[in-house]
């Protein structure tokens, strides 16, 4: 049923549809959190909206159930998911929203786009995404929402989770050849896909998906921290090419590298005292000098539930 007289306060409900996983805040009307559940990717991909659709309308009820509201209708749902910037992608998934009557209104839009309402509210900044994939995106101080990569696993995501676990494969493969010099990567690869051998490998990158090779991004950064030299330039370079997004978006939306651009990172390649984090942010210093770092998490949840109060009149 829907929310009404007999309902003791109105639901709010925001999710963050990823590439890994999916989370799924419940809010009162003030934004405070009543239940949190997690769950499967809903990353949109093309004719499975309705998969993603079934995947969250579980987890809503999931939330639901948690605070004993089963039959209750949320007010606003807002779901922010990978993909979402397609329009014709976000409208196939709200239509099969709207028609399993989940909530009264139902809004779907980019995962970028809920992360910004997280991170800066209303305000200008740039948010700098590392997970499975990579993007940037940018409010500036005109309002304007401008993005910085985001091309997907076949024509982008420098710097990314998954751009990185490829990279790494080659760097073992050469260093078998002795086309470079030894590595660590080898052994700890082969331990963490639980493979005796290089050629093992061929069938498993044959049928790995960007996410499979996003989880041996920690397998390098925790190679590069123990000083080897090969897990430490592959890192290197992918901060790199994540610290050009940034750039590239404070010079597109603040003027320059120099001028004053605040800036948050999210994604589980990027959380706080993480070595990628670290460095993006020694690299931020010399490349974009105008950068001021967030240090606050970011909580994409969180930013969709600030969206639906907003849509509800509740929150400027």
């Amino acid at each position: 049923m829907s929310a009404g007289p007999l309902d003791p306060m109105p639901l709010l409900v925001g999710v963050d549809g990823g590439g890994t996983k999916t989370r799924v805040l419940l809010a009162d009307l003030d934004g405070r959190a009543l239940a949190r559940v997690e769950g499967p990717a809903t990353a949109l991909r093309p004719g499975e909206e309705r998969a993603s659709a079934d995947i969250i309308a579980a987890l809503v009820r999931e939330a639901l159930e948690q605070i004993d509201r089963g039959e209750s209708r949320p007010s606003t749902l807002v779901v922010g998911v990978a993909g979402g910037g397609q329009e014709r992608a976000a409208q196939a998934l709200w239509q099969a929203l709207a028609s399993s009557r989940l909530a009264d209104d139902v809004n779907v839009v980019s995962d970028a786009e809920i992360a910004l309402d997280d991170a800066f509210g209303d305000t200008a900044g740039v948010l700098l995404v590392g997970g499975t994939g990579s993007v940037a995106f940018s409010r500036a101080p005109d309002g304007r929402l401008e993005r910085c990569g985001g091309w997907g696993p076949n024509m982008g995501d420098e710097g990314s989770g998954a751009w990185i676990g490829r990279r790494a494969l080659s760097v073992i493969t050469a260093a078998s050849d002795g086309r470079e010099p030894e590595t660590a990567l080898t052994g700890a690869v082969l331990t963490a896909l639980e493979v005796e051998t290089l050629e093992a490998l061929i069938p498993w990158a044959a049928e790995a998906t960007p996410s499979d090779y996003a989880t041996l991004a920690p397998i390098v950064s925790q190679v590069a921290s123990q000083g080897d030299l090969r897990a430490n330039a592959l890192i290197s370079l992918a901060v790199e090419e994540l610290v050009l997004h940034v750039r590239t978006l404070a010079r597109r939306c603040f003027t320059d590298e120099r001028a004053a651009v605040p800036v948050a990172c999210a994604g589980g390649l990027l959380g706080r005292g993480s070595l990628m984090r670290k460095r993006i942010e020694q690299r931020l210093k010399t490349a974009v000098p105008g950068a001021m770092m967030r240090t606050d998490e970011v909580d994409a949840a969180r930013g969709a539930v600030r969206r639906a109060r907003r849509l509800m009149g509740v929150e400027g």
